[in-house]
């Protein structure tokens, strides 16, 4: 396929290396800012412009990466009559798109996606459309790109689009507030790393709820009152430790 993307972030950044690396060409780059769209179309070897350019009408697919708010004013900057536009939101309904083309979607990359990566990770693609013809078009794309697609409804992508939030944002926040615990008390953050590994490797295999250890899912005042004390001098992990320790103990 013949693809334009607006964007230039992120998002935008690696689904154009994909693309270009499955075989389909990025003919144009387009972003609010030009120089922004000049880093990635010199990156994708395709042409460049501002919301204020011309918009090539000859792609097969408009492909949208940008904030979820900037979403909302797009329709201000584009018309592309029946032109195939999808956008790569979790949060956001197809349906934003509506007064931009007749032909419109989802193509959500159900992944945490950064500029800085040297390997593509594993990214299931979540799509919808308006139409059946639509939904055929994107996932039909979108099977070129990876080998998990699924169809979705707006209201199922935006409660993934939670699920997402909880295990991979919660949890990295998680990882923050331990390292920061650690580095204050001297010690290595790196020694946690095996254990967050076999974790990871774990709730592939079964059911996070089937394998969760520690000394609250064991009821083990003793310890959790040993660590309680030590957390006294870290009132925030102290508060979450005390909140999690009651989600475990009362599910």
């Amino acid at each position: 396929m013949r693809v334009v993307i607006i964007g230039s972030g992120n998002g935008a950044t690696v689904l154009g290396r994909l693309f270009k690396k499955n075989g389909h060409e990025v003919i144009q780059v387009m972003s609010r800012q030009t120089e922004h769209a000049r880093i990635l179309a010199n990156e994708l070897g395709c042409a460049y412009a501002n919301y204020e350019g011309i918009t090539d009408m000859s792609a097969d697919l408009y492909l949208v990466a940008i904030t979820d708010g900037v979403l909302f004013d797009l329709d201000k900057s584009f018309r592309l009559g029946n032109k195939l536009i999808v956008h790569t939101a979790g949060s956001v309904s197809k349906d934003v798109l509506k007064d931009i083309s007749n032909n419109y979607g989802i193509l959500y990359p159900f992944q945490s996606l950064r500029k800085e990566m040297e390997t593509f990770p594993d990214i299931p693609l979540l799509v919808d459309g308006n139409t059946d013809e639509a939904i055929t078009l994107i996932e039909d794309f979108a099977r070129t790109l990876s080998p998990t697609v699924r169809r979705t409804t707006d209201d199922e992508r935006l409660k993934l689009h939670v699920a997402g939030v909880v295990v991979n944002n919660f949890t990295n926040h998680l990882y923050t507030i331990a390292e920061d615990f650690c580095n204050k008390e001297n010690l290595d953050f790196k020694l946690l790393f095996p254990l967050i590994k076999e974790t990871t490797e774990r709730i592939q295999r079964y059911s996070p709820k089937d394998v969760q250890t520690g000394p609250a899912v064991r009821n083990d005042v003793f310890t959790l009152d040993k660590h309680l004390r030590i957390l006294s001098i870290h009132p925030k992990l102290k508060y979450l430790y005390l909140k999690l320790t009651d989600s475990i103990m009362n599910p």
